[in-house]
């Protein structure tokens, strides 16, 4: 007998009306996938967040299932639409029969040497399997997420974790997470997945490199004194003469540094490379201040961001991933809400890649406050980046 495949539906609506909008993708959802719902994903605008109470209530009695994670975005995802500052619902259905499903909500505690994750189910397996995968929507103002990601990365190297920050609001406390029928202001919601179903990931930054690599000769902290022995600033001031004028512009209007993942790796590629802002320039000593912890012996490579590159990005990350093989059956997308019409000239831009790439699969989404996905096999917490998942039914 083969084995049931996975199932998958979405929806979105852009009603005013909460009432209205939940009802229109419940249904339509529902009728879509024509299964029992063994996993949930609903992504809601600011506009609805005075209603997530009834959002997730709604959601768990109708769709039969407390295996429902969500959260407020400050635009949201659905099919092949990228509704921007407007009202919106994303529902997102998977009945995935042959799969363990474990959600939990986790949080940061203070302990007395620093801190520690906790909220882990006790179904949790010791060991986790090769084909175990993770998605993860957290409140960035109340949880740690870089500390999540070092821990996985630590006691479960290879396993993806994927997802994005809870965005709309700006202030603590204003963003919301759902778990079940339970809405929550703080903390992360996480779903441990394995078994009848694929997750892939596609994580493009919207960087391309400019001039050579350098290794760190003299760092502390986030800040890099000496690239290659020379003071860093006086090492940029090289590569911008060099630079043609467009280019010249991109780094006057935002300067980013790319940190190699795999110091072992001989031939690197724009993907190898995880990229982190250049916060401030210390003309007297010249050095660089950048928004991550660095180190000397460390190769890092400049870079810059333009809607052309991003674009290109993400499309030949989506095309390798085809290349292998890959037969989408559903995708999730977590971008950047840096992207989208303030990034691309038209609209919908990360939405039509991925139908462009996959067809009409059910998808959803919502526009982060920080995109989580391995790059190099380790996760990160990234800006200004499409963190894709892509879901596949296991091969017969």
């Amino acid at each position: 007998m083969p084995k049931a495949q996975p199932k998958f539906a979405a929806a979105l609506s852009v009603h005013d009306a909460t009432e209205d909008a939940l009802a229109e993708v419940i249904r339509q959802a529902l009728d879509d996938l024509a299964a029992p719902v063994d996993l949930a994903m609903v992504f809601v605008s600011p506009h609805h967040a005075q209603h997530i109470e009834t959002v997730a209530q709604e959601l768990t009695r109708l769709l039969g299932t407390q295996n429902v994670i969500g959260c407020t975005g400050e635009s949201i995802i659905g099919q092949s639409r990228e509704a921007e500052d407007t009202p919106a619902i994303s529902l997102w259905l998977a009945h995935l029969p042959g799969t363990t499903i474990i959600p939990m909500h986790l949080e940061f505690q203070r302990i007395p040497d620093g801190g520690t994750i906790v909220g882990w189910s006790d179904q949790l397996p010791t060991t986790w399997p090769a084909d175990a995968s993770t998605l993860v929507l957290a409140e960035p103002f109340s949880f740690p997420t870089d500390l999540l990601l070092e821990r996985i990365n630590e006691d479960h190297p290879g396993t993806p974790v994927i997802g994005g920050m809870a965005s709309g609001s700006y202030q603590p406390g204003e963003n919301r997470l759902i778990l079940g029928d339970k809405v929550l202001d703080s903390g992360g919601v996480f779903v441990y997945l394995q078994g009848n179903v694929r997750v892939r990931s596609v994580v493009s930054q919207g960087c391309r490199p400019i001039g050579d690599p350098f290794v760190i000769t003299k760092a502390e902290r986030n800040v890099i004194h000496e690239l290659g022995g020379h003071p860093a600033l006086k090492q940029l001031e090289e590569i911008f003469k060099t630079l043609p004028v467009k280019d010249q512009q991109l780094v006057s209007r935002g300067l980013h540094i790319g940190r190699v993942v795999d110091e072992y790796q001989a031939d690197r590629s724009q993907g190898d490379f995880i990229v982190r802002n250049v916060v401030g320039i210390e003309k007297e000593t010249g050095a660089l201040m950048i928004g991550d912890y660095v180190k000397p012996g460390q190769t890092v490579q400049f870079h810059v961001r333009d809607e052309f590159s991003a674009s290109a990005e993400l499309k030949q990350l989506f095309a390798e991933l085809k290349k292998e093989g890959c037969q989408a059956a559903s995708v999730l997308t977590f971008t950047c809400n840096g992207r989208g019409t303030k990034l691309f000239s038209e609209p919908h831009h990360d939405a039509t890649c991925v139908t462009n790439a996959f067809g009409k699969v059910p998808s959803a989404g919502f526009f982060a406050a920080g995109e989580i996905g391995p790059v190099a096999g380790r996760n990160f917490l990234h800006g200004f980046t499409a963190s894709v998942a892509v879901l596949e039914a296991p091969e017969e």
